[in-house]
Parts: C-alpha cells; structure tokens; sequence
C-alpha cells in the first residue's frame, strides 16, 4: 500500500509544482504557505522556480559513454582471448584423449627417464581428461 502511494506522489509531484502557491501571514504572526489563497485576507503570489532545462546527452565516444565503451571493448577483449585459450585446452585435451584410449603402450618422461604407463595408471590419466574435458568444453 506504501508503495503504491509513494509512486502515485512521485507520479503527481510535476504537477504540483506547476501550481501558484500563495503566502500570507495570519493575525498571530505566523506565516502560511498554500496552493488556495486566504478567504478575506490578502496573500503574495510566490513564483515558482522554473523546471530545470533537460541536460545534453553526451556524444558517443567522450565523458563517462567513452569510458564506459572503453571499459566494454577492453573486458570483449579479454573474454575472446580466454575463449581462445578455452578452445586451445579442448583440443590438446581431446588429442589427449585420443592418445591415451588408442595406444595401449604409452610411456612418459619422468626424471630423465621413459617409463612405461601401468594400464591402471593410463585408465587414472582417461577418467582424468574425461573429467577436464566434461568440467571446460562443450
């Protein structure tokens, strides 16, 4: 209900202040302000201040649009950039894969040395690239 009021007077406020608004001061001295003038009682017209003039829009490419178009361009280039490394991983990964279920005689380099990998070892090495591939490409 609260709400609906708040929009209903922020709705009406404009045409409020397109009104006259009157002052006067009543037998005790005290000071009055109103949209109706005092029966029987003369009251001043207050002028009220004009709406203010609508701003200039800024023009594509200065003040805060630039910046913000700067900012824009800048993080659609990094996105792209994290794609493309996205898409370099995928690929080595699914050659991974290929090599890894192909050829059941894989060996590695470990300190120097080839060692052959254990077929329990290669089985570890295709749940994991399964696992990298299912978690980061599509």
């Amino acid at each position: 209900m609260r709400t609906l009021l708040v929009i209903l007077l922020i709705g009406l406020s404009p045409w409020c202040m397109a009104g006259q608004i009157y002052k006067w001061v009543d037998a005790q001295g005290v000071t009055h302000f109103d949209a109706q003038p005092p029966q029987g009682q003369s009251a001043t017209t207050l002028q009220t201040p004009p709406s203010p003039a609508p701003r200039p829009t800024a023009m594509p490419g200065s003040g805060a649009l630039g910046d913000q178009k700067a900012i824009d361009d800048k993080v659609r280039k990094q996105v792209a950039e994290q794609q493309a490394q996205l898409k370099t991983f995928c690929e080595q990964a699914r050659t991974n894969l290929a090599q890894l279920q192909n050829n059941p005689r894989l060996r590695e380099e470990t300190e120097g040395e080839l060692r052959r990998l254990s077929d329990t070892q290669r089985q570890e090495r295709i749940a994991e690239t399964q696992k990298q591939i299912a978690e980061n490409c599509q």
